[in-house]
């Protein structure tokens, strides 16, 4: 089985205006890194379904998820701000319940086992999208959504969410503190935006901040010291990842000095984990990642792990 690679051109018609970081041709980066790599014979591709509003209802209020859908424009050219950073389009709306989606298929295709692991290449991105809160350009949280989806319709009952976004996944952590099927661990730049995590005391909750200008090193240490033991005796059934890049060197978002090789090193660790406990299912989702060159290297060495050679 090889794994299923998945995005729609909705992804890339959400726009927030000229010079945002979070843009349409992050998408093209990683598609021409997919093909420059060879990567892009090894995939199978798929166009992201629209979540429902039951589905994301799950984790998000529904007086939230109807304040979105009404607030979408639809006249080309218009921008509505939900808050200072992030901003709907005409096509914005389609491309975040896509997203959203994306994350429903991978669930579904790795739990009948159609792959054993998916990615999907969509944006905007989810992880500060709270129950009730937009927030770093996320609109609904697409990891949250396809774990609720896990739980909900296949009956999972342990589920392991990997945040690596330079940034910490605040809505992520909202939408599942103190749910015992849940294990999330983030790890992040701290102090840097959102301003949180650090002082969080959940026991399914492990956040992992870090100072800024952390290597490769620092960085693999803290991760095997604070979280590999603990998810392998969490075994969980199914592996989630909210997959940011933006820890990356190149990257003037934030300012750590992480490289393509540790990204290969993380996303090997928790494929690893998978084949243990969870048949080797793993749904990983695109977050931050805004130096294009960067962010393009990153995914195809994130996806060459999730691959696997074995």
């Amino acid at each position: 089985m090889n794994l299923a690679f998945i995005s729609h051109p909705s992804c890339q018609q959400h726009k927030m205006g000229a010079h945002h970081p979070e843009c349409p041709e992050r998408l093209y980066a990683i598609q021409d890194r997919m093909i420059a790599s060879g990567m892009e014979m090894l995939v199978t591709h798929y166009d992201a379904p629209e979540a429902s509003v039951a589905q994301l209802t799950r984790v998000h209020d529904a007086d939230y998820v109807q304040g979105l859908i009404d607030a979408a424009p639809e006249v080309d050219d218009v921008l509505v701000w939900v808050d200072g950073d992030t901003a709907m389009n005409s096509h914005t709306l389609p491309a975040a319940l896509r997203a959203a989606g994306g994350a429903i298929l991978g669930v579904d295709l790795v739990m009948s086992e159609k792959h054993h692991a998916a990615f999907c290449c969509v944006r905007p991105p989810g992880h500060h999208a709270g129950r009730r809160t937009t927030g770093g350009f996320c609109l609904f949280n697409n990891v949250a959504v396809g774990a609720a989806y896990a739980m909900a319709e296949y009956g999972i009952e342990r589920i392991a969410i990997v945040d690596f976004d330079v940034h910490h996944g605040n809505g992520t952590e909202e939408i599942f503190s103190g749910d015992e099927r849940v294990l999330f661990c983030s790890s992040f730049q701290h102090p840097f935006y959102p301003g949180c995590g650090a002082d969080t005391k959940v026991p399914n909750i492990l956040n992992l901040p870090l100072p800024k200008l952390t290597d490769g090193a620092a960085f693999r240490a803290a991760v095997e010291a604070a979280w590999l033991p603990k998810l392998d005796a969490f075994a969980p059934q199914l592996v989630m990842i909210s997959a940011g890049f933006d820890g990356h060197v190149e990257d003037d978002m934030a300012h750590f000095n992480l490289r393509e090789p540790d990204y290969a090193w993380i996303t090997r660790e928790l494929h690893l984990l998978a084949r243990r406990h969870a048949q080797e299912r793993v749904v990983s989702c695109l977050e931050g990642g805004y130096s294009l060159s960067a962010l393009g290297r990153s995914v195809s060495a994130h996806v060459d792990e999730l691959i696997g050679h074995a």
